[in-house]
């Protein structure tokens, strides 16, 4: 519940501070008072947006706390613990705007965002303002008092997850299928791309191996004549080189014992020797091999000629370019047989999510459909009391194709006059005629949901005498389990109060200021005569006006 409310520098409030008690409280005042002005600033702790004009001093920035006691709320916990954020028995929630128009929140003195702000004022209190009537027009409104009062918050969690599964789901067969129309723009060129490079069949540095032999290839003969003359004079000619070296070899040996340093120089040129035979043998070796070939020549350049048309086409350097482009185009059009697969994938995880969530669908809107009668029932019994005996509701509950809330439209219907022509409320209700009826239907949904303080900024718009007494009653009823504050002007409504708060203007130094009193008993017996019968209360009204509050 709502403890206390302290407010400084907004609009033409210079200080207060409000301590509400846990049941009834209702709020009075003449027209212009500044009633209004304590909801604005209220509304500004909920996570309302801020205006720098509501700052009348300009030279101190503008406040609002509210203090709550949240006892042991399981959503409340979870959300502080979620968002990092302290604990404890008391919440204290804050606004405070600068000079400058910016404005900053907190949450038990951590910072928080306007966002967080307002999830976790929506699990303390419930606001229903003077225009809020025309929230029971909406058929989120509508679906919502439903799901309370069948307690489908748990189901409704269950759905709307799987129901967003199914939406990734399709977004992502969406994207599939997006993706295999762009690739069936390109598969004949792909194809064709590839075809071409696959036909020719390049392997790894083909093209530049190729080159070299081409080379080799040209200039076999002159290669050959040169290698057959190293042979010759190496091995064949008159004197050959090896067998030369082997003569003076020879030579040497026979002079090796008488002078030391023959033996190193016979060593070297045995070396020598050797080596220039095995030089001989490579020669006559690599001869052999070194063929001109003219179909080989032919061969070799038709194929190079077909590989550097690739390579120009596709502006590339080399083979293994040529092989990556050819890798990718690959891999593009395995894509394409592989989207096939995926979109098969999908399309059956799509159609099981859809059916699992249609299922859980059916489930609340069966609840919801159990709802509808006991609702139209205790509405228009409640309508009866708050003075509309001829009015009625009527829930219409349409199915639909599935949406974020299952697969109902759910529409309020009214008929004022007994006429059974009902009508969307939007269209036939007064203002009067919302005021109450939105009262009984949250007088009902209250007993469903754990919602601490329920706030009525004027919602007895358009009622007086017994109407207005009965609707006093209602809200007496819902404070004998949860906080209840209430704006009024009907004196039948203060009556019922457990504490009643006084709004008045006074004059300080040359400015006028709004303030705010709690009533003792005499002075609630004076205010809610002077509701009655005007500023000087005859003694009819007075002892009217203790009755009320009896």
């Amino acid at each position: 519940m709502l403890k206390k409310l302290s407010i400084q520098n907004y609009a033409i409030i210079d200080e207060i501070s409000i301590d509400f008690s846990s049941r009834m409280n209702s709020i009075t005042g003449e027209t212009g008072a500044g009633k209004s002005i304590l909801m604005g600033a209220l509304s500004l702790i909920l996570g309302e947006r801020a205006d720098s004009s509501v700052l009348v001093n300009k030279e101190k920035k503008c406040f609002m706390e509210g203090v709550f006691a949240v006892g042991n709320k399981p959503n409340v916990g979870r959300f502080l613990k979620d968002n990092d954020l302290d604990t404890d028995e008391e919440l204290v929630l804050r606004r405070e705007i600068s000079a400058n128009g910016k404005s900053r929140a907190f949450i038990n003195d951590t910072p928080a965002t306007l966002q967080q702000l307002k999830e976790l004022a929506s699990m303390l209190v419930d606001l229903h303002q003077q225009f809020d009537t025309l929230e029971i027009g909406d058929s989120d409104f509508q679906r919502e008092v439903l799901d309370a009062l069948g307690g489908n918050e748990n189901a409704l969690a269950a759905y709307r997850s799987r129901f967003g599964q199914w939406q990734a789901v399709s977004r992502e067969l969406a994207q599939l299928q997006q993706q295999k129309t762009g690739f069936n723009k390109e598969l004949d060129y792909n194809q064709f791309l590839f075809d071409e490079l696959n036909e020719l069949g390049l392997k790894e540095n083909e093209l530049e191996e190729l080159d070299t032999e081409l080379k080799l290839l040209s200039n076999a003969e002159g290669i050959k004549t040169t290698l057959s003359k190293a042979y010759f004079d190496l091995r064949e000619s008159e004197q050959p080189l090896v067998q030369l070296l082997k003569q003076t070899i020879q030579q040497l040996n026979g002079y090796a014992a008488v002078h030391p340093d023959l033996a190193a120089i016979i060593q070297r040129l045995q070396s020598a020797q050797i080596e220039l035979q095995d030089i001989s043998d490579e020669i006559e070796r690599i001869n052999d091999s070194v063929n001109y070939d003219e179909k080989r020549i032919e061969w070799i350049n038709q194929r190079m000629m077909d590989g550097y048309k690739l390579i120009k086409k596709h502006g590339v350097q080399n083979t293994n370019d040529l092989l990556q482009i050819q890798a990718g185009l690959e891999k593009k059009l395995r894509a394409v047989l592989d989207i096939d697969d995926a979109i098969a994938a999908k399309t059956k995880e799509a159609a099981i999510l859809f059916a699992e969530a249609g299922e859980l669908a059916a489930g609340i809107s069966a609840v919801r459909g159990k709802m509808i009668r006991p609702l139209e029932e205790k509405v228009n019994r409640l309508l009866a009391q708050v003075g509309m005996p001829n009015a009625r509701l009527k829930v219409s509950a349409a199915e639909t194709s599935l949406h974020e809330y299952g697969k109902d439209a759910i529409e309020f219907l009214f008929d004022a006059n007994k006429s059974n022509r009902f009508e969307p409320i939007r269209k036939v209700a007064s203002g009067g005629e919302l005021s109450r009826l939105m009262l009984c239907i949250k007088s009902l949904v209250a007993q469903s949901i754990d919602l601490p303080t329920m706030i009525f900024d004027e919602i007895d718009t358009g009622i007086s005498g017994e109407a207005a007494r009965q609707v006093g009653l209602i809200m007496k009823d819902l404070a004998a389990s949860r906080q209840v504050i209430c704006i009024t002007h009907q004196p039948q409504i203060a009556g019922k109060a457990d504490a009643h708060f006084f709004v008045f203007k006074e004059v300080r130094g040359e400015a006028i200021k709004t303030n705010i009193r709690l009533l003792n008993q005499d002075e609630r017996i004076t205010a809610i005569a002077r509701m009655l019968s005007g500023e000087k209360p005859t003694a009819a009204a007075m002892e009217n006006a203790r009755e009320m509050m009896n």
